[in-house]
């Protein structure tokens, strides 16, 4: 049987852990405040400030400083169009700080949306972006190697004084690109650096001073080209 001095201290154990069980409670409480201050940081060149507080306002509507989720928050605003990565942190007494990374648009894809560096496609919404930019397509999950390719003929072309306006991968593997806004160039489905080399020189040699004349170019041939012009029936131009 325990003595009475050991009862004493088991109530008074309890009784303590009662108090402070209490006492975290009550601090809880005062701390847990209804949220009243959201901030936005970040660098933000093409999503508007008034814009994502819009999207971000029902995500904290009603939550308290203590109870909200920051994991469930930074989930939830990433899926906002245009952000690529989300911070959330907490700041005393009764704020939140969302550290927001813009997507950063490299091309458009697939008409109606865009891509970023990594090949990731992402919804353009309503916001202005860049008229220069190029104009990608590919099947689902092409998109890095799309980016790859048009890396590729901006460093072929570096000496040309035209750019890759708009750049092709059809279903069944075949690339096509356009230079200019205007002439369409045939790749094909392999071969591409022999291919390209002979384009280049034929462009250098004698194409480029007929280029408002030329309708489409083919470099699907084994011993040249062969080039559509406006106006007239296809020609090969034989490999030199």
């Amino acid at each position: 049987m325990a003595s009475a001095g050991s009862r004493g201290t088991i109530v008074g154990l309890l009784l303590l852990i009662v108090l402070l069980s209490a006492g975290g409670r009550a601090l809880w409480l005062w701390l847990d405040r209804p949220l009243e201050r959201v901030s936005i940081s970040g660098d933000l060149s093409y999503v508007s400030a008034n814009y994502l507080r819009e999207q971000l306002a029902p995500m904290v509507q009603g939550q308290s400083w203590l109870s909200v989720d920051l994991a469930e928050l930074r989930k939830r605003a990433r899926a906002i169009e245009w952000l690529s990565e989300v911070r959330v942190s907490r700041h005393w007494p009764n704020a939140l700080t969302f550290e927001l990374y813009e997507q950063d648009p490299v091309a458009r894809w697939n008409d109606d949306l865009l891509i970023n560096p990594q090949g990731v496609p992402f919804q353009r919404g309503n916001v202005t972006i860049p008229d220069d930019l190029p104009d990608l397509s590919g099947p689902r999950g092409s998109g890095t190697e799309v980016l790859a390719l048009l890396d590729q003929l901006h460093n072929r072309f570096t000496s040309l004084k035209f750019e890759v306006t708009q750049l092709r991968l059809e279903d069944r593997g075949a690339w096509r690109f356009q230079i200019d806004d205007s002439i369409w160039v045939m790749l094909g489905r392999n071969q591409h650096e022999s291919r390209l080399a002979r384009f280049i020189a034929a462009w250098k040699r004698q194409l480029k001073f007929k280029a408002s004349q030329i309708r489409y170019i083919d470099l699907r041939y084994p011993n040249g080209i062969v080039v559509a012009w406006h106006g007239e029936t296809d020609v090969e131009v034989p490999r030199r």
